[in-house]
């Protein structure tokens, strides 16, 4: 397979062009190790090219409820996830490449055919899913996006809550987490106020760290400096 659809260069954020749709990531490179380089060619099989339409065509069984996380960093977690939960298939969007790499390196070893990964914006992947097509949406440990003036670039603000709420089916879950307790915050007023969505925890509150949600290296992290974890899980009620 080639790579060159792997290639990125890093987004300069402070000079994008105005016209430029709003995004809520930021490229980065590093080198990659011998697995995961091997693994890109390998397990290419598990690595979806954009466009990529309705994401549940692309699995042996289609019909299983459909999980899609946003950033999934190395990836340790989601496979985790594929791993205890074979009757349901998962979808990471991620555009750090070592951590695509990664991924379908420990994907493919444990010969995961639930899993599919790709590069790309996932807010333009969601907007070329079907409505009502996917069961789960997770966003853990995003980049809070700490100075006032990137606070666009949340993942979570109403404009994207409303799309990923046209894509949930009826009483499927946006999950989130994150260590940094300004956007804890954030995310809980622009949740608790969306009609469409019920807080699992009750309006006002975190969800208790679910035991099924495997622990992140940025989880990891952010305990070692002292930050509070908070889940919150909203499901879709109409």
């Amino acid at each position: 397979m080639s790579n060159d659809h792997l290639e990125a260069q890093p987004v300069e954020l402070e000079h994008l062009p105005e016209q430029r749709e709003i995004v809520t990531f930021m490229r980065r490179s590093s080198p990659l190790n011998t697995s995961q380089r091997s693994a890109l060619e390998q397990y290419d099989h598990l690595i979806l090219q954009y466009p990529v339409g309705d994401l549940r065509q692309h699995f042996p069984n289609p019909a299983r409820p459909l999980t899609v996380e946003i950033g999934f960093g190395m990836g340790r977690s989601l496979v985790l996830m594929a791993k205890a939960n074979p009757e349901r298939n998962f979808v990471g969007i991620e555009v750090h490449i070592p951590g695509i790499a990664q991924c379908v390196y420990e994907a493919g070893m444990a010969e995961l055919d639930n899993l599919r990964v790709l590069d790309a914006d996932a807010i333009q992947v969601l907007k070329e899913m079907p409505d009502n097509s996917i069961n789960c949406v997770q966003l853990y440990f995003p980049d809070p996006w700490q100075k006032k003036r990137h606070f666009k670039r949340r993942f979570v603000i109403d404009e994207r809550m409303q799309l990923v709420e046209q894509k949930l089916e009826l009483g499927g879950t946006f999950h989130a987490a994150t260590d940094w307790e300004p956007y804890a915050e954030w995310m809980l007023d622009v949740l608790d106020n969306r009609a469409d969505l019920e807080n699992l925890a009750g309006k006002g509150n975190s969800y208790p760290r679910p035991d099924w949600r495997p622990q992140t290296k940025f989880e990891r992290r952010g305990i070692e400096e002292g930050h509070v974890i908070n889940d919150f899980i909203f499901k879709k009620i109409k």
